[in-house]
């Protein structure tokens, strides 16, 4: 492992993808961190090409391969915004290696969680449904609001993404339904309500409903609704650049520095979790 005064070395999973691209370019314009390597799936047609022209900095001399173990004795920590099935394989491998691994993918079963849990008794691992400074205060605040008002007030979330995401409701989305849950202390599998559609019946009071469009290049946009008798609270966070998630998620690498094993939220890392 590298000293605590040197640059922490951080190796990016998925670096040919949107945020891989940004997180290498975020890296190059971020002191304190250094790119230790880049890694893709074995079918990618970016594999062998140089991580820095990927990212549009030109040439940095690392190459992007698809085997991560190696790469991974080297590191301090490893970054991934990728899909659930490459999670699993990553936070055991992590874990094996004692280094700190930031989690920006999203759409985890409740079994891959559980199993993303137990690598955290081993492992450093920070998870969040969004890496962003303003979408983890929004939350802190979501769960305010839910605590001060009653169940007169609907909760209604409603997000929108670009045409090429997979999964839905949005992490995000899925995060601030949690907060908005826990101030309202329910269970927010049991009281989740998406995709209406036909005779629905009338809204439950304590229900949390979730909207998700899809369409052009949107970043990320999330809105937490608060409609209650004659007034309604609204409560949105608008993305306009990746670079936000790239900030967040190294802010979170070079917060674990040190820390024991767990399992820790960006809320951990901003010191969100009392307000």
């Amino acid at each position: 492992m590298a000293a605590a005064n040197s640059d922490m070395r951080l190796v990016i999973a998925g670096a040919g993808g949107r945020m891989g691209r940004t997180l290498i370019h975020a890296i190059a314009v971020t002191k304190g961190v250094t790119l230790a390597g880049a890694v893709e799936a074995a079918d990618s047609a970016v594999i062998g090409r140089d991580a820095g022209e990927l990212a549009g900095l030109g040439p940095n001399g690392v190459k992007v391969v698809s085997d991560v173990a190696p790469l991974l004795k080297a590191a301090d920590g490893l970054i991934e915004f990728t899909i659930p099935a490459a999670t699993l394989a990553l936070v055991e491998l992590s874990a094996s290696a004692g280094i700190a691994h930031i989690i920006g993918t999203t759409g985890h079963s409740a079994e891959e969680e559980a199993v993303i849990a137990k690598a955290a008794r081993r492992a450093r691992i920070i998870k969040s449904g969004n890496m962003s400074l303003g979408v983890n205060l929004l939350a802190a605040l979501v769960k305010r609001v839910a605590r001060t008002l009653d169940e007169n007030y609907d909760i209604e979330i409603l997000e929108m993404h670009h045409n090429r995401k997979i999964d839905a409701p949005s992490g995000t989305a899925l995060m601030l339904g949690r907060a908005a849950a826990e101030g309202r202390g329910l269970n927010l599998a049991a009281h989740s309500v998406r995709g209406r559609d036909g005779m629905t019946g009338p809204r439950r009071a304590a229900d949390i409903g979730f909207a998700s469009l899809r369409g052009g290049t949107v970043v990320g946009d999330h809105t937490v609704i608060f409609a209650g008798p004659a007034e309604r609270i609204e409560l949105t966070h608008r993305a306009e650049d990746r670079m936000i998630f790239a900030r967040g998620a190294l802010h979170a690498a070079l917060w674990a520095r040190g820390r024991k094993p767990g399992l820790y939220s960006m809320a951990d890392v901003l010191g969100l979790k009392d307000i």
